[in-house]
């Protein structure tokens, strides 16, 4: 194995955003004494439980032959990528992402078939140097070299 990682946690800081203005509003309605809080207060531990759960949900290996992505609860995998079939490697990031070093890594196959997206990728160039290290040169299969 060469690189292993779930989505960074920071990939559901908008749930973490959310989550916390409903406490808010819960703790404002609890000291307020107004009825209403407790649902403030279930919500927003709902939205912590389930960035929670999202975040452990997939996880993304690197081998040295391979890309596979896995189901992070039962370790079932969902897809792999032998990195021979990978032709083009980019890196998706939003102003917010970028500030926070995440970002999606998209993999192009040489096949028809779709993108392999990996979303909220810590540290996405590092991952994409490593691939781009693995992936075999077109020279290389070809007997060029």
């Amino acid at each position: 194995m060469r690189w292993s990682a779930f989505p960074s946690w920071k990939h559901f800081i908008w749930l973490y955003m959310v989550g916390a203005t409903a406490g808010t509003r819960g703790l404002i309605l609890l000291r307020s004494e107004t009825s209403g809080w407790e649902f403030w207060f279930g919500g927003a531990a709902l939205l912590l439980v389930c960035a929670a759960i999202l975040r452990k949900w997939a996880r993304y290996i690197l081998t040295p032959h391979r890309l596979i992505v896995k189901n992070g609860y039962t370790g079932r995998e969902i897809e792999a990528l032998p990195l021979d079939r990978i032709t083009d490697v980019t890196i998706e990031q939003g102003p917010i992402a970028r500030f926070f070093d995440i970002g999606s890594v998209v993999l192009r196959r040489n096949t028809d078939d779709s993108d392999l997206v990996l979303r909220g990728v810590p540290e996405p160039e590092v991952l994409k140097a490593r691939i781009d290290a693995l992936r075999p040169r077109l020279e290389d299969s070809r007997g060029d070299v």
